[in-house]
Parts: C-alpha cells; sequence; structure tokens
C-alpha cells in the first residue's frame, strides 16, 4: 500500500452514540477515534488501532474520514490526541481545521 491509500476491506463511520470513529473490516473493530463534539467544535480525545492491524492505514482512514466530515459540518477540531494532531500536521490541507483558542494572546 502505498502512503495515502485507505486500507481494503476498512470501513469507517461514525458511531456518534459511542462519541468515535469506528474502522470495521470483516465485522471487526479494526480501530477508533473516541471524542467529544459541539455543534461548532469536534475534539479528538483518543485513537487505537488493533495490533492486528498496525501499520496497515487504519489510523489515517480514521483521521480522513474524521477530518472531511468535520469539514463538511462545519465544524473546527481540536487535536488532543497526538495520533490525530501529528496526522493534521503531515497533511497540511487540513490545518484550516485546527482550532485556534480566541483568548489566545499574541506573543
Amino acid at each position: 500500500m502505498t502512503r495515502g491509500e485507505e486500507p481494503t476491506g476498512v470501513v469507517v463511520a461514525d458511531v456518534p452514540a459511542a462519541h468515535r470513529y469506528e474502522a470495521r473490516s470483516d465485522g471487526g473493530l479494526a480501530g477508533f477515534a473516541s471524542y467529544l463534539r459541539t455543534p461548532e467544535l469536534d475534539v479528538f480525545v483518543h485513537t487505537e488501532v488493533e495490533d492486528a492491524y498496525a501499520g496497515r492505514g487504519v489510523g489515517s482512514a480514521l483521521a480522513r474520514t474524521a477530518l472531511d466530515e468535520a469539514r463538511a459540518s462545519g465544524r473546527l477540531v481540536l487535536a488532543v490526541c497526538p495520533f490525530i494532531d501529528a496526522w493534521i500536521t503531515r497533511h497540511p490541507e487540513y490545518e484550516d481545521l485546527r482550532y485556534e483558542p480566541a483568548s489566545r494572546v499574541a506573543d
């Protein structure tokens, strides 16, 4: 698999009742990205990929789907989760989604 490709056979879906995006393969859970959500903001707090799916692009599929849906819904993103934060940094086309607190004082 080349960088940027989604893993074959993995389906990512938002599961609002569980407050997370889930990646599933062959009916089993491959990984998830937990969030807190307001009408204006998605706060990603934890991402986890099952060991059997490590290194196969499941985390990237979770991040891409979650961020694309945040953009489509007009929400900004606060990446408390180190994985989502690093993923956004590696994909600058998503930097515009980062939440910047209005109370932040310029240096």
